[in-house]
């Protein structure tokens, strides 16, 4: 180990409340994600904001921050430096509700340290990340360290429900930097990789008819004059549907794979269906109660991951593919054939590949083999985070940071030997990535 790093690591050990300090005031602050929860006092991701903010302009950075929604801003801060050797630490500061509060043993929301860990929802997901970057740069300045590269810290809204902050910051900035490290909890591991996810919603069409009349589209009846057209159950057609896409998610996950992740990760999630008649201005049916009538419409939103190594493009011509040829296998569809809709809601989350030989990869890894307890691995990883659209804007970002429990769940917690860790490994990293003058 380097004596600057040893330096670094000493500043962090020598002031471990800190971090520990920060992470709590950043719990007790509740951020819930308004898209999710409404209720007075809860969803005060602008007070977090203005926390950090004030955090930041006492290390030296320059921020700026803008409403991505009303009352929802995203926090830049930035030490000024070359592009070539620039990194980003990203986080986001809004949280999911609680649930039901008999679950919890501690107050959501009151930053309890005990036991070993900091609890309330959002301490590991992910303030204890925001304020391991935050103390992390802290600790580089304390230590009296110039970097030559240029450092920015990104705290983002909105990631929990679909990553739009991140996706609004990214469109914005004119200039990011060459490499990420977005502190999600990993639990001590570095990932590199992520599956890209969009949604999707295929409409399946029928022809209305009274349910009355419905043996006139199920037997052989005689044409004879004036006899009623026959009506087609778009739910039944939507059914037939379901299996074929069944199999055919089946054989996407048999022989596509990449080596950090899970085998058969690409799947394909039929999340949330509708059937009825009449398509309404919302693209859905607009009658659903009434059994009586044989629906003509059915449509179907999937949530569709996709591998690490795939490109979106190629993923949907397979898909759209897919549903042709089921088509054609329907002498009804073949002349009214199913629409799809990509990009369901504006969700859109573009794969993450960084090589493992990356040389942010190798600092994170050989940093934390040094700092923690337990020797990290490098893997994939199974869920999207906003390190989807740092790759998607052409960064290159890894995932990184500590461990807890509780995750989307009761009694929430993050793991403060695991806090100190990370902020070890984040603060090394960033003198390995931006470099020295």
């Amino acid at each position: 180990m380097s004596d600057m790093t040893s330096e670094i690591w000493s500043r962090i050990d020598a002031d471990k409340e800190f971090v520990v300090e920060l992470a709590r005031d950043l719990v007790r602050i509740p951020s819930v994600n308004p898209k999710f929860q409404v209720e007075q006092g809860l969803n005060r991701e602008a007070d977090v904001q203005a926390l950090l903010s004030r955090h930041l302009e006492e290390t030296g950075f320059e921020t700026r921050g803008w409403d991505v929604f009303p009352g929802r801003p995203n926090l830049i801060g930035e030490w000024e430096g070359s592009d070539e050797r620039s990194l980003i630490l990203c986080g986001h500061i809004d949280v999911v509700p609680v649930g039901d509060v008999k679950r919890w043993i501690r107050d959501p929301f009151g930053g309890e340290v005990a036991e070993g860990k900091l609890w309330g929802r959002g301490a590991v997901d992910m303030k204890a990340g925001v304020a391991a970057c935050v103390a992390a740069a802290r600790a580089v300045k304390q230590a009296g360290i110039t970097l030559e590269g240029r450092l920015a810290i990104h705290s983002v809204v909105d990631e929990e429900a679909g990553g739009f902050g991140a996706m609004d910051l990214v469109k914005r900035e004119k200039r990011l930097a060459r490499h990420a490290i977005v502190a999600e909890p990993t639990w001590g591991d570095i990932v590199p990789a992520e599956g890209g996810l969009t949604w999707v919603r295929v409409t399946i069409f029928g022809k209305q008819a009274h349910a009355g009349w419905r043996f006139n589209s199920m037997w052989p009846q005689p044409h004879v004059e004036g006899r009623l057209a026959p009506g087609v159950n778009a739910i039944e057609l939507a059914t037939r549907f379901l299996m074929a896409l069944r199999d055919f998610e089946q054989s996407r996950c048999r022989d596509n794979w990449h080596p950090l992740t899970p085998a058969g990760l690409a799947t394909i999630n039929p999340g949330v269906i509708r059937g009825g008649a009449g398509l309404g201005p919302d693209g859905t049916p607009q009658i659903m109660t009434n059994a009586a009538i044989i629906p003509d419409v059915v449509t179907i939103d999937l949530d569709y991951k996709f591998m690490p190594q795939e490109r979106f493009a190629d993923v949907q011509a397979e898909f759209e593919s897919f549903v042709s040829h089921f088509a054609k296998t329907d002498s009804w569809m073949r002349d009214h054939p199913p629409t799809i809709e990509w990009d369901l809601f504006g969700l859109n989350f573009p794969p993450m590949n960084t090589p493992v030989d990356d040389p942010l990869v190798i600092s994170l890894n050989e940093r934390a083999r040094q700092a923690q307890r337990r020797p990290p691995r490098v893997k994939g990883f199974e869920a999207v985070t906003d390190a989807a659209h740092y790759a998607g804007a052409g960064v290159v970002p890894v995932i990184y940071g500590p461990g807890g429990d509780g995750f989307h769940g009761d009694n929430e917690c993050v793991e403060i030997e695991s806090l100190i860790e990370t902020t070890k490994v984040i603060a090394a990293a960033i003198v390995d990535t931006c470099g020295t003058r």
